[in-house]
């Protein structure tokens, strides 16, 4: 039984010593906590940014590759250019050679041939008769539909007094371009 007690005893001894040690700690103060700002998805993801050694090695690699390959892609994009350009002109031609290759085929035709020789050149069969009519018979007019004269005319216009007469009016108006009308020239000698 001594060995019992003695245990207990060692047991009971131990436990005090527990709880004597932590009745000789320090009490704790409780203090304010106060949640941090929010803050905005850019700046926590440049916080979170880990550069590593593998990171840098790819970012070395990256920057590379672009310096090596930008020439080259440059003179990609401009042969690709010119291909195109060379391509229309290609185009062009190609309808130009399509065109000439009708003109051809026409020429060959001995009606087109024989309408040419008429139209052109004014060839008629032996004991046809070409009649040529240099001026039809009539009141010529011009595009606005006003007849045009035969005779030299004269205008009994005073050329100073209207050239006068249109920068007085133009200087000394107060009206926009748009409103000012220019002056009407009466006839005196009728």
């Amino acid at each position: 039984m001594e060995w019992g007690l003695r245990a207990w005893v060692e047991r009971l001894v131990g436990t005090l010593a527990y709880y004597g040690a932590m009745a000789r700690r320090q009490k704790t103060t409780q203090v304010p906590v106060s949640l941090p700002e929010m803050e905005s998805a850019p700046d926590r993801w440049l916080r979170n940014i880990r550069l590593s050694g593998f990171t840098l090695t790819i970012l070395v690699l990256v920057i590379l590759a672009v310096v090596v390959l930008a020439p080259s892609l440059k003179l990609l994009v401009e042969q690709q250019q010119e291909i195109t350009a060379l391509e229309s002109e290609v185009g062009d031609r190609q309808e130009s050679v399509d065109e000439l290759t009708d003109e051809v085929a026409r020429w060959s035709d001995p009606a087109y041939i024989e309408a040419a020789a008429r139209d052109r050149l004014l060839y008629v069969y032996p004991g046809e008769y070409s009649y040529l009519l240099k001026d039809v018979p009539g009141t010529t007019t011009t595009a606005d539909g006003a007849p045009i004269s035969d005779e030299i005319q004269t205008t009994e216009v005073d050329w100073m007094d209207s050239m006068l007469s249109s920068i007085f009016t133009a200087g000394l108006s107060d009206a926009v371009p748009a409103e000012l009308v220019s002056p009407v020239i009466t006839d005196d000698a009728q």
